[in-house]
């Protein structure tokens, strides 16, 4: 059963001759308990997806196209209400912790803020489930981590406290763009089999956005591709990454490092 469906989704962002269409009728669907890699080269679509799906489109956006999470249709909910489902119901990690984590305020004050305002709990509550979700993405001495700022830790710690931060609410689908292009090799590792583990305990439905097919071949269960715009594939990971369907993902695969084209 999916838990969320894009069906037909377009975005038209303004230009100077009028309108420029960014997204051209995007197919998706994710289920829980599964990762969704959307992979494509720079520009094809996949971070606006994600920001569709957030409400989070530049000023001037113009949508057509369905939405759907549960029963509710995220392209027609008032401010107001997906104000309340953006961080609760649908999360999503950014690519670069050292901008999604403010620099100014302890660990403890961004993660019980988030629980405090979307759950209502008290201040003690709040505090106990924040080191409770650091303990969850493996930070070390959770109590402690909670009075310290983000850049005392290093870029790969950062990114698991946005991790847990995004989390911190239970969400039933969580949207990670880019989340290990700034991290190194064994860092990158690390944060992968985090979102598989986080994934399948939680029963997670994780839209994995990312440019690098090694990644998506290490963690994704499904794959789809993007092409100006457009999604040109999609089926589980084994059969678009060995059998590829479309003579775009197979230009993708005959790109990777040490992969014979003939």
């Amino acid at each position: 059963m999916n838990v969320l469906e894009i069906a037909g989704l377009t975005v038209d962002l303004p230009a100077e001759s009028g309108r420029t269409r960014i997204l051209h009728g995007v197919d998706l669907a994710l289920q829980p308990g599964r990762i969704h890699g959307l992979a494509g080269e720079s520009g094809s679509g996949k971070t606006m997806t994600g920001l569709a799906v957030l409400g989070l489109l530049p000023p001037g956006a113009a949508t057509m196209g369905q939405i759907r999470l549960g029963s509710e249709d995220l392209l027609t909910l008032p401010p107001r209400q997906l104000n309340a489902l953006r961080g609760r119901s649908v999360s999503m990690v950014f690519q670069d912790p050292s901008t999604s984590l403010h620099p100014m305020l302890s660990i403890g004050h961004q993660l019980t803020d988030h629980l405090r305002h979307h759950l209502k709990l008290d201040r003690k509550a709040a505090r106990r489930r924040a080191v409770e979700l650091l303990g969850q993405v493996r930070i070390p001495n959770p109590e402690e981590a909670l009075r310290r700022y983000p850049h005392q830790y290093s870029g790969g710690m950062r990114q698991r406290i946005a991790i847990a931060i995004a989390l911190a609410c239970e969400p039933k689908v969580l949207i990670a763009d880019e989340p290990t292009t700034a991290l190194d090799v064994t860092v990158q590792a690390g944060v992968l089999r985090l979102l598989r583990r986080l994934c399948d305990d939680l029963d997670l439905a994780v839209l994995l956005v990312t440019h690098d097919l090694g990644v998506m071949s290490a963690i994704a269960d499904d794959v789809s591709v993007m092409r100006h715009g457009l999604v040109v594939e999609t089926g589980a990971r084994g059969q678009v990454l060995t059998d590829p369907r479309h003579e775009y993902t197979r230009s993708l695969l005959d790109a990777l490092p040490g992969r014979s084209t003939a």
